[in-house]
């Protein structure tokens, strides 16, 4: 009876020991969307093209002003009259202008396990394919039996006296 509880609590220890991988499954996948905006001023110039504008005048005076800062001015006596014209002239013109900027972003986050084939440097041995094919239990359940059968012979050997 001694030997008999040795031995379950060899075969107990020697299955507790057998090999294996263990790999948690995912319980739910796991995925959140982020979403960044982001806002910005800049302040640009733009050009703002003026249109053609013509002006006259005609006054009984010896001097006549017209004056602008986009104008081209020419002034003429003819018949006792001063004639003066004033055309303006094509130009650009600088203006700051406000423009906001928006960039938007969003970022999904995903967790998964992704499985990768990899190459193995050698074949397995003949002992490693009947492991593999048997299983680590199968080689403890055969250790434990032998190991239960030498207990028993162990004892039989004790009660046979010379």
């Amino acid at each position: 009876m001694k030997y008999l509880n040795l031995s379950l609590l060899v075969a107990l220890i020697l299955s507790a020991s057998s090999c294996g991988t263990v790999r948690t499954l995912p319980v739910q996948d796991s995925s959140f969307v982020e979403v960044r905006i982001e806002r910005e001023i800049r302040i640009d110039t733009a050009y703002v093209q003026l249109p053609v504008i013509s002006d006259r005048v005609e006054v009984q005076d010896t001097v006549s002003v017209l004056e602008n800062r986009f104008a081209k001015s020419e002034a003429m006596v003819s018949g006792g009259r001063l004639s003066h014209s004033l055309a303006t002239k094509a130009v650009r013109e600088p203006v700051q202008v406000q423009t906001e900027l928006v960039y938007r972003d969003s970022l999904v986050w995903r967790d998964r396990i992704v499985e990768k084939p990899v190459e193995v440097e050698r074949k397995l041995t003949a002992w490693e394919r009947f492991k593999l094919a048997a299983g680590g239990y199968a080689c403890m359940l055969a250790l434990a039996l032998l190991t239960l059968f030498f207990i028993h012979i162990i004892s039989n050997l004790k009660t046979f006296k010379l």
